[in-house]
């Protein structure tokens, strides 16, 4: 028997950083994992620990790096974290996957408040940093935005079958939770663009005539990549949050496409990649 592929290391490592010399205070709030892989056969195979660099040991690096670093931004700490890493004998890739949970200022007597914060929804921003001999990865993203527009979407045109029952509109509820990822290309130093890009995606998704979740996905793609020359490619996935027009008739009353009962399961999920 042969051990064909190996990776270890610490995850969901909590980090939240004050910048107390900012006027007002700056956070960041992280959740981290760092994953090495490389020369560790002996490890699993025979029990030597010799090159065994201690979960324990990822973890307190991450907090002391937070310490000395400016942290502008995940991908940037997150490049710092895979360069010592990948330095460590035997590593040969090392992988640091990091989710920022977003903290707004609070506003008090309509000014923003200097130490005070809220946390709005569930959105969160992410972060993929992989160094390995071939140099560096950088894929940045969000997960959990959750917009809605209450016209601007139909759905017709599809095949019928005996099986099918949904029935065409040229008006609906388009809900979705945007999931996105984003490549830079290799050799990329800034990495600002993820308010643009947000941006992007948000005004494509409310301005967008769309005959299908793919046709929209694929138009909020191509807003990003003509928005971001940095960005190589871009994979999003859409799950389709149905909103079904209640059946009012029973009770004697119409129904012009205003009352809906949104479900939660079972969902489309429509997913691609568009690069340049």
């Amino acid at each position: 028997m042969t051990l064909s592929w190996n990776r270890y290391g610490k995850c969901r490592i909590r980090l939240v950083k004050v910048r107390r010399a900012a006027d007002p205070h700056d956070l960041v709030d992280l959740t981290l994992d760092v994953q090495l892989e490389g020369a560790f056969e002996n490890v699993y195979t025979e029990g030597d620990n010799s090159s065994c660099l201690a979960t324990d040991t990822m973890k307190n690096t991450v907090y002391a790096f937070a310490r000395q670093d400016p942290m502008a931004s995940p991908e940037l700490f997150g490049l710092r974290l895979a360069e010592h890493f990948a330095a460590t004998p035997a590593v040969a890739r090392a992988r640091i996957s990091l989710a920022e949970h977003r903290w707004e200022r609070l506003t008090a007597d309509g000014h923003p408040h200097p130490h005070a914060f809220i946390q709005p929804g569930g959105e969160r921003w992410t972060a993929v940093v992989e160094k390995d001999r071939d140099g560096e990865r950088v894929t940045s993203g969000l997960e959990n935005l959750v917009v809605l527009k209450t016209t601007d979407s139909s759905f017709s045109g599809f095949p019928r079958d005996r099986y099918t029952t949904l029935p065409e509109t040229e008006d609906r509820i388009f809900a979705t939770s945007v999931t996105a990822s984003w490549k830079y290309h290799r050799g990329t130093a800034e990495f600002g663009a993820r308010t643009l890009i947000r941006r992007r995606l948000l005004d494509t998704f409310a301005t967008h005539d769309s005959r299908s979740v793919q046709h929209t996905l694929h138009a909020m793609a191509r807003a990003v990549l003509d928005a971001c020359d940095d960005v190589e490619e871009v994979t999003l996935a859409l799950p389709n949050r149905h909103h079904l027009l209640v059946d009012l008739a029973p009770f004697g009353l119409d129904n012009p496409n205003e009352v809906f009962v949104a479900t939660d399961q079972p969902y489309g999920l429509i997913e691609a990649t568009v690069r340049r």
